[in-house]
């Protein structure tokens, strides 16, 4: 490609790259930003995996991570122009039509399967259609169907329940558009244990999001409560406190207290940190 820094020429200095998003609050993916002027929300046209698109500058040029392979990595082919916005419009409709179309021929096949969105490359020559399933649906029929009526090249994706969640959108019982669809650009692993660590109820139509998967606000607040908790002493130890000994029954974690059960049913205290006695150095004298 015209312009474009060969990265093992002897002397030359490291290319820059930039991050571009495909779509609103989508993965980032690295460009090579060539000898462009890019700017952090420019609208740039790039080779992507379903053709050409159009992106949006995230992350403006800098210097590439020691173990990022600027072999692999394309370059931005130009800041968009007037008419590609055009075309990105014209797409948008046209996408629309396109997924009624192949709802219309999913439906008439009986095929097990739920059409999410349609997406045009920018040339209009590929449409990408995403889709979610429970099992491995034969779609070969339905392929040929659509490309001899679009008269384009069809390809058929399937993703996950996250996935669909992330295309559609929609506000969360907090009441704010929900993370996936605003600004969460990729799904991290999301355990039971992280809802353990922080005392909620393991309720499953609590804990569950939208898409029907744990929450994954879930994961915000984790690594916070498990260094605090560490702090505190295991449910069911016995501890001394220079309000009683006893065995602890609950822990406070936000508070950093304990409840404890005295013994000679001395009934419940609630101590902090400060209360306690160290039983690993007898020769510390009890908090005052």
């Amino acid at each position: 490609m015209a312009g474009e820094i060969d990265p093992f020429e002897n002397g030359a200095q490291l290319p820059k790259v930039v991050a571009v998003a495909l779509q609103p609050a989508g993965h980032l993916h690295t460009y090579l930003a060539g000898d462009l002027q890019l700017r952090r929300g420019d609208r740039v046209l790039v080779d992507a995996e379903s053709g050409e698109r159009l992106g949006t500058i995230v992350l403006e040029p800098h210097d590439p991570a020691p173990a990022v392979d600027l072999s692999s990595l394309k370059q931005v082919r130009r800041i968009a122009t007037i008419t590609d916005l055009d075309i990105e419009e014209d797409n948008l409709i046209r996408e629309e039509r396109t997924r009624r179309l192949c709802i219309e021929r999913i439906r008439e096949r009986g095929l097990q399967m739920k059409l999410v969105t349609a997406e045009y490359a920018l040339d209009s020559r590929k449409v990408v259609f995403y889709f979610i399933a429970e099992g491995r649906v034969d779609f070969r029929d339905l392929v040929r169907d659509l490309a001899n009526t679009l008269r384009v090249r069809v390809e058929m994706k399937q993703i996950g329940a996250r996935d669909e969640t992330k295309v559609t959108g929609g506000l969360g019982p907090c009441g704010r558009e929900l993370c996936c669809s605003s600004w969460l650009r990729d799904f991290e692993a999301v355990t039971v244990k992280m809802a353990r660590e922080q005392g909620l109820a393991l309720n499953p139509s609590r804990l569950a999001g939208m898409c029907g998967r744990l929450k994954c606000c879930l994961k915000y607040e984790y690594a916070t409560y498990v260094e605090l908790k560490r702090a505190l002493p295991n449910q069911g130890k016995r501890v001394q406190s220079v309000k009683g000994d006893g065995k602890v029954v609950r822990q406070n974690i936000l508070k950093q207290t304990v409840l404890i059960q005295l013994d000679n049913e001395g009934g419940t205290v609630e101590a902090t940190l400060e209360d306690l006695v160290d039983t690993r150095n007898p020769s510390r004298p009890p908090a005052q």
